[in-house]
């Protein structure tokens, strides 16, 4: 391995690239580049080393690992071969002491730069640095050409032949290519080849060459440090082959430094080199303990190191139980770090420590740092706080891990909040945080039950403080509660806050439903009642703790004695969604009790007092907002069920609507008319665009005013200019959501003109549509019809209406004659070119999401043209496209007869697209569809293959377990027995992480990704996923059909589950046992949903065992499991006998159907559970400073009586009372006896004493700061402690003189 040069530059770039490696990783060194004169002759000619060139600019374009300058190579390898090699190093040395004279020139010129004006020498300062960086690469370069030019005269004759030989074949695999010009070559490649062409370690071994030069400026170690970082990087195994008695070295040089930069870059390179536990064991053995405590311990200004220094303690959490190689001393470090509140490291440390907390909580609270993450759960001077509860809750949920936590009270810290007097606006920031705290806490099993505990006393407190008359703690806990039974705000409250008065919120809000309500929604699907919502189910459960805890009379307070008008609304609005709440979710016993509000019937019917009048009028308030409620926002569809009508009945009742519109006399229409403003003015900003939409689905329905409006008022003529295209109004407006409207009438026009002779006359014979076609004609290749001013580009098309305009031929396009009309204007033939554009998706999606597919005809050719051979984004956007017409349902009586089972066929063989994407939008688009039994059974005779897909299919062929045909189908391809014996062995297990992670998800309201401008194009799928929805389970649907419960009942898997509940129910210790636990209560409850499941729960009892599990496990969230699945067997009628007769109540519907929502009648049984106590936490052992023994930190005898002075101040420092006084003795021993703390066992000492005790961060810094700089060096360099028995006589020598 060759040496580095003598004189390294100091300058950040001053080092060498690798040298090129061959392709057998042999380092191609330059006495073999010199060996042939006739290949060097190809070298690039280039300037003379040392020159400057002609515009000050160098030529090398990265300035990390600078490229050597080839040319400096040609230079001298193409010399006379009679030349000695000391002539030729004496060469070299010359040119490299004149770049440095140049390069201290330039130094010398950029200072006198520097105190100038620096606009003025901007760009002269400029480049002067670029002529210092060219100059410090090419000292480099010679440097270089200079060791390898000793290497080469020190090699034998033999190995330069070998070489040579080795390099003339490598000429000889490029003929035409010197080496120079093959380097040339390279220097050009990406960064993603250099792997391929450097040596690793010989460039790890220039690194730390260079490294060991001292004196130099750290700007040189700080860009040595950053090629280490990046060699690491590029070369990741390398890291398994340190020498670390040379690596550990170098770095602990660099951590002893006293620039902060350096010490920062060496904390950097320390955590790239981390590879396992044994490599953490390795470093520490370095004494990187004290260093990161020396670090850490250090003031603000010091940030970069600080910060370094943090991250590599956090890197100890990402390597396999790395946090046992945390020392405590590190640990307590952290913990003063967050407990300091003006320190920046303070938010970092405080996740440090609730990741420790998960990982090791042993370690934590030993180090005392659960008071830390108690006080910043509560103190609201930690921003993300509500992150912080997952640590609690981990450890709360099992008893083993609960012993570390003082019987739960550190979670009702941010309870005391809605208690204190408000101090300032911080006081109402408070509060919102903690309210975010409780929220969380009150969304998970572990903080419900938790919180619960001593009759609900941390919740009655709650609701107590609304009675608070605080208008900030009241106004948080109104939208804590919103926020915790997930309450939605409905469309109306904003002007009901406002103070506006209900009266039409529910009309209007109703007709916008209806608007976005597809019409194959209206219908009630046959699978709707299998709608398995967990959430619901928690928020039930989480409904009646707090009215168990006086949620309804503390909002009845709060109606009484309201503290402003916009509270009182809000409490009021609060009020009638609990109501509404606990009639929908809440067993009778619950709900009935509830919705008389008796405290107001009380005082509303004591007459002669004036609070009756007060009562009354909230009872008013109340019922009107409950009124509206109902009215306006029914809940989910299996709680307010519609009475599905009958198909003769739904065409009568619309006719009947469209005649009540039709028949308007003639003074009312044209009242209407001018109300619109249409026939008074052209500018289209002043109509009443409103009433224009009445007209249009009102009196233009008859023939007779549609007559009238065409030809006796300009109604519309004016609106047919308002979309002319060539006009450019309507293309021309903003896309905004207001502005949609446009396009909702426009479409509103063309059907209505659709529908009469007279209309599709005149529509056939508008400038419309032909102005369009010819826009349109422009992106048709063969049309040869060219635009200036183009109507459909990018821009116009994501900024304003343009694109409405293929809205509007779909509206056309709905109707067998406007298909005819649009055939006249060849529209079809430019749709089929416009999808054939390569660059165009956006036009693409637009034209495909505008058009109707209801009707047989060239629109199905197209958008299945589309899904098959236009780009991948654009393929996965038409199979959207196909969802609101595959999940029409599949029957004879529809007026579009065959759309759904097209669309269905499309969507099968959209299965064997090359992108497993598509695949996967296709198979949850039939998953949807086969929500009705129609459209499952003519899925299953599609018969799609769904074996190349793996689990994206899963879900499909489950559904097609749920009727005989599909079963029948599958038992032939002998897929259910091979699934059954996945899901019995392993599959189980996963679906439990599935349902908790889905759940968590859902509880958590997580904002879903950010919606796009909006569009006026919908591809009819809509970005979500069913969080906190039972998923799909095999057993659940194999019990939907005899021939799947005999199958079940042979297989004896049931039978399993229950002896697995009967044994380990109630573990609680091993979590694996527990996962399988949950399993098997998941599958059993999927079964007994199921009204064929009902044999299988009265033979084997197992409905008794979960009700033991919910009321008696120790395990929190087995507790959880457990009464999610009794909800799971009160959906069947035999599952709700069962429970009714165990103590359990369940909720239904106005039909009498389960809702599958249960509560115990005894409430407080779900959240019994034993108290815990706190137990002794041993100190984790094996976690002393590395590198050293364990020290006593006592005061012993053998002490010497200033030490043990030192360490009784030191320690008394940890109290408030004495920590003053022992500052300033400690200040005087040091003044009067400096050798006392350039001890290394007296630091030893010390040190041991702040392991072992609590300190501040401003005492730490002053203890550690106590001591001279060269003791820390001493101890992490092992030198030798004979000054140490010096500095003991001199300080016996002083007490003698004493």
């Amino acid at each position: 391995m060759s040496t580095q040069v003598d004189t390294p530059s100091n300058e950040p770039s001053a080092l060498l690239q690798p040298s090129r490696v061959g392709r057998d990783g042999r380092s191609l060194s330059s006495n073999s580049v010199a060996l042939s004169s006739r290949s060097q002759s190809f070298a690039v000619s280039g300037p003379p080393p040392g020159s400057f060139s002609s515009d000050l600019k160098s030529t090398f374009s990265r300035s990390e690992t600078p490229r050597p300058d080839l040319s400096t190579y040609s230079s001298y390898a193409v010399e006379d071969s009679t030349t000695t090699t000391e002539q030729r190093q004496a060469a070299l040395r010359d040119k490299i002491e004149k770049e440095t004279k140049i390069k201290k020139g330039t130094e010398n010129l950029l200072e006198a730069l520097n105190t100038k004006n620096a606009k003025q020498v901007k760009d002269q300062k400029v480049k002067v640095e670029a002529e210092l960086n060219t100059s410090n690469r090419k000292i480099a370069q010679l440097q270089q050409g200079l060791q390898d030019e000793i290497q080469r005269s020190r090699e034998t004759a033999n190995t330069n032949n070998a070489n040579g030989n080795r390099l003339s074949f490598l000429f000889r695999s490029a003929p035409g290519k010197s080496y120079s010009q093959q380097d040339v070559d390279r220097d050009y490649v990406s960064d993603n080849s250099e792997p391929e062409t450097e040596s690793p370690t010989f460039v790890l071994a220039e690194i730390l060459q260079a490294l060991e030069a001292e004196e130099m400026q750290p700007e040189y170690y700080v860009d040595q440090t950053n090629r280490l970082v990046e060699l690491f990087k590029r070369h990741p195994t390398l890291k398994y082959d340190l020498v670390w008695s040379e690596f550990g070295l170098r770095m602990q040089l660099m951590l002893l430094s006293d620039s902060r930069e350096v010490v920062a870059g060496g904390w950097r390179a320390m955590r790239y080199v981390i590879t396992d536990r044994k490599s953490l064991q390795t470093i520490r053995a370095h004494h990187t303990d004290y260093l990161v405590i020396l670090s850490l311990v250090k003031e603000s200004k010091a940030s970069v190191e600080r910060e370094q220094a943090l991250k590599f303690v956090r890197a100890f959490l990402d390597v396999k139980d790395g946090v046992e190689e945390i020392s405590l001393s590190v640990a307590r470090m952290v913990v003063a770090l967050a407990e300091h509140n003006d320190d920046r490291l303070k938010a970092i440390s405080i996740l440090t420590l609730a990741e420790i907390l998960v990982r090791d909580p042993a370690l934590l609270v030993a180090a005392g740092g659960i008071g830390t993450l108690s006080d910043a759960l509560g103190e609201s001077n930690y921003h993300a706080a509500q992150s912080l509860t997952g640590a609690f809750l981990y450890l709360l949920d099992l008893p083993g891990r609960r012993r570390f936590l003082r019987s739960g009270y550190e979670l009702e810290i941010p309870f005391a909040t809605f208690t204190e007097s408000p101090v300032g606006h911080a006081h109402e920031d408070k509060l919102k945080t903690n309210a975010k705290v409780i929220s969380a806490l009150l969304k998970t099993w572990p903080g419900l039950i938790t919180l619960a505990r001593n009759d609900f006393l941390a919740l009655r407190s709650l609701m107590q403080s609304l009675y608070i008359p605080i208008i900030n703690v009241r106004n948080a806990l109104l939208e804590l509660i919103t926020d915790v039974l997930r309450i939605k705000a409905p469309s109306w409250s904003s002007s009901f806050l406002a103070g506006r008065r209900l009266t039409t919120y529910a009309r209007v809000t109703n007709l916008k439903e209806a608007e976005k309500k597809p019409e194959h929604l209206n219908h009630e699907t046959e699978d709707e009642t299998d709608h398995r919502d967990l959430v619901e189910h928690f928020t039930a459960v989480v409904l009646a703790a707090l009215l168990h805890s006086g949620l309804l009379e503390a909002l009845l307070h709060a109606e009484e004695e309201p503290l402003s008008i916009a509270l009182k609304r809000k409490s009021t609005l609060v009020l009638g969604e609990v109501l509404r709440l606990a009639s929908d979710l809440l067993p009778d016993s619950w709900s009935a009790k509830l919705q008389v509000l008796p405290q107001l019937l009380r005082n509303a019917s004591r007459f002669g007092l004036e609070d009756r009048f007060v009562a009354t009028g909230t009872i008013y308030q109340v019922d009107s907002v409950n009124r509206t409620l109902q009215r306006s926002e029914p809940i989910h569809p299996q709680i307010a069920r519609p009475m599905v009508m009958s198909e003769p009945e739904k065409p009568q009742s619309s006719e009947q609507t469209n005649t009540q519109a039709r028949q308007v006399d003639e003074e009312t229409f044209r009242r209407m008319m001018l109300e619109s403003n249409v026939a008074a003015t052209g500018n289209f900003i002043k109509w009443r665009w409103d009433v224009i939409l009445q007209i249009i689905d009102g009196p233009l329905l008859n023939a007779k005013r549609l007559e009238e409006a065409m030809k006796a008022t300009r109604f519309i003529g004016r609106l047919d200019s308002f979309y002319r295209p060539l006009k450019h109004k309507f293309s021309d407006i903003k896309n905004t959501k207001p502005n949609q409207r446009y396009i909702r009438i426009g479409c509103a026009l063309m059907r209505c003109l659709l529908q009469n002779p007279d209309g599709v006359r005149y529509l056939a014979t508008c400038k419309i549509l032909p102005q369009l076609a010819e826009h349109l004609a422009h992106y048709d290749r063969m049309s040869g019809i060219t635009s200036e001013s183009l109507l459909f580009t990018r821009d116009r098309l994501s900024e304003t209406l343009a694109g409405g305009y293929f809205a509007l031929l779909g509206a056309i396009s709905s109707d067998p004659k406007g298909m005819v009309i649009l055939e006249r204007w060849r529209f079809f033939n430019i749709f089929y070119h416009i999808i054939e554009i390569p660059d165009r998706d956006d036009l693409i999606k637009a034209l495909l999401s505008g058009m109707d597919y209801s009707l047989e005809g060239h629109l199905r050719i197209i958008i299945s043209k589309a899904m098959t051979s236009c780009s991948k984004e654009i393929r996965m956007f038409s199979t959207r496209i196909l969802r609101k017409y595959a999940t029409r349902g599949v029957s004879p009586s529809q007026s579009h007869k065959g759309v759904a089972e097209w669309a269905i066929r499309l969507l099968a063989n959209q299965l064997y697209d090359p992108e497993i994407e598509v695949c996967e939008v296709a198979i949850k688009i039939l998953e949807e569809a086969c929500n009705q039994k129609a459209s499952l059974e003519y899925v299953v005779k599609c018969r799609p293959a769904l074996d190349h897909l793996g689990e994206i299919g899963a879900p499909l062929l489950l559904r097609f377990l749920s009727s005989s045909v599909g079963y029948h189908y599958l038992d032939g391809l002998d897929y259910i027995t091979r699934e059954m014996d996945d899901w019995f062995h392993a599959r189980n297990d996963t679906y439990v992480a599935l349902v908790e992670a889905s759940l968590a998800r859902a509880l958590a309201d997580m904002p879903d990704k950010t919606q796009q401008q909006h569009s006026i194009f919908d591809d009819g799928l809509p970005e979500y996923t069913d969080y906190g929805v039972v998923p799909p389970h095999f057993y659940r649907e194999l019990a939907r059909t005899a021939e799947g419960s005999n199958l079940l009942a042979q297989s004896g898997h049931f039978d399993a589950f229950v002896n697995n509940i009967r044994e380990f129910g109630m573990e609680d210790e091993d979590t694996e046992t527990i996962v399988k636990v949950k399993g098997c209560l998941w599958a059993v409850g999927n079964v007994g949903s199921m009204e064929l499941g009902a044999p299988f729960l009265e033979r084997t009892s197992v409905v008794k065992l979960i009700v033991d599990i919910a009321e008696q496990s120790e395990v929190m969230t087995m507790r959880g499991t457990a009464f999610f699945v009794l909800g799971l067997v009160s959906r069947s009628l035999h599952g709700q006998e069962i429970l009714y007769e165990l103590g359990w109540d369940g909720a239904v519907d106005v039909r009498g159907d389960s809702l599958g929502f249960c509560l115990p009648s005894d409430f407080t049984k779900l959240f019994s559970i034993k108290p815990w106590a706190s137990s002794s936490v041993e100190r984790p052992r094996g976690r002393g400073h590395s590198g050293s023994d364990a020290k006593p930190t006592s005061t012993s005898s053998q002490d010497d009586p200033t030490t043990a002075r030192i360490l009784k101040h030191v320690k008394d420092l940890g109290n408030t009372v004495l920590a003053k006084r022992a500052a300033g003795d400690l200040h005087a021993i040091k003044v009067k006896r400096p050798p006392a703390f350039q001890s290394p066992g007296v630091l030893h000492k010390v040190m041991g004493i702040l392991e072992s005790h609590h300190f501040r961060l401003p005492m730490r810094r002053f203890v550690i700061d106590l001591f001279d700089k060269r003791v820390m060096r001493r101890i992490v360099l092992e030198e030798d402690d004979s000054s140490e028995e010096e500095v003991e006589s001199e300080e016996d020598n002083g007490e003698e003189s004493d």
